[in-house]
């Protein structure tokens, strides 16, 4: 993970703006006016938090791949 880029996209259709993700992960996700998560960046540095949010979102509702290749790391694909 170390070194690794990851590309952050949540799906406002599903959010339902719980904050979480802003609780896990304050430098990657924050909620605008309408209290709908949004990545700070597109892409950010892989890190334990940054997972720790998406498998934290109550709804599902954030997607993490690696940039560049488009590998999904979460959520695990079935």
């Amino acid at each position: 993970m170390m070194g690794d880029r990851w590309h952050v996209e949540v799906d406002r259709s599903v959010c339902i703006g719980s904050g979480m993700c802003v609780n896990h992960a304050g430098d990657a996700f924050h909620l605008d006016s309408a209290r709908q998560s949004r990545p700070t960046d597109e892409d950010c540095d892989a890190g334990e938090h940054v997972l720790a949010a998406a498998e934290g979102c109550p709804v599902e509702a954030i997607t993490l791949t690696l940039a560049g290749s488009g590998e999904v790391v979460f959520p695990p694909e079935e």
